[in-house]
């Protein structure tokens, strides 16, 4: 069965480039971003580690935890996170999980159960499916699922503006427009009355009987 928005997120042990990890308990109190990769020394996925390398500081101060996940051994991943900084300019120091035998990709349905019991001999077309990125909350549950072509280069702005929605939205009895960046006005949600929101957030804007904006709660 695919995963869906709101399941637990798959808890598995698995050896990686900061050595043993048990996912849930490295998850810890916090939120994490899973993100995958069809094999080591691909050039897209090479640029994306870099980029969120790059970034590991912006998702520390939301309390995010990253962790790579690529389908090789862990052995490779040295080499590879070499290459990642001369085309990058970035060090990756957060964890690279080797996935030699399929077990995580199979187990958060990136790959067919048929689908072999090694790494050896695969190709990057044959993991092609081996693009996603779940967001999962300190509940454990997925909060989000975005999965990417191998042509087409994630946006991890994308993604650190989806999560301050998403923390924000857990707080607050609001949800966030399209394009919301950080500041920017909200939404009340429907399970909060008129009288309700003038306490809670003061004034509002009603555009339509259902749509009502205010400004962004802080704290």
């Amino acid at each position: 069965m695919s995963l869906r928005i709101n399941d637990i997120a798959p808890d598995f042990t698995a050896e990686t480039t900061h050595g043993p990890v048990s996912f849930h308990e490295w998850i810890g109190e916090g939120w994490a971003v899973l993100f995958s990769h069809p094999k080591n020394f691909t050039p897209v996925c090479t640029t994306e580690l870099g980029m969120m390398a790059g970034l590991e500081g912006e998702f520390k101060k939301r309390n995010v935890k990253i962790i790579g996940i690529s389908v090789d051994p862990v052995a490779n991943h040295a080499k590879w996170q070499e290459d990642i900084k001369t085309a990058t300019g970035h060090l990756v120091q957060y964890p690279l999980i080797g996935d030699k035998d399929l077990k995580v990709a199979k187990l958060y349905d990136m790959l067919p159960a048929g689908a072999g019991e090694t790494s050896e001999g695969r190709t990057p077309a044959d993991n092609a499916t081996v693009r996603s990125v779940y967001v999962i909350g300190p509940d454990k549950k997925i909060k989000l699922v975005l999965t990417y072509p191998m042509t087409t280069g994630r946006n991890f702005d994308e993604i650190l503006r989806a999560i301050d929605s998403m923390q924000l939205t857990a707080k607050h009895q609001v949800a966030t427009p399209a394009n919301w960046k950080q500041g920017e006005d909200v939404i009340i949600t429907a399970a909060v009355s008129n009288e309700d929101a003038i306490k809670r957030f003061g004034a509002y804007e009603t555009i339509l009987p259902y749509l009502r904006k205010t400004k962004q709660p802080s704290g």
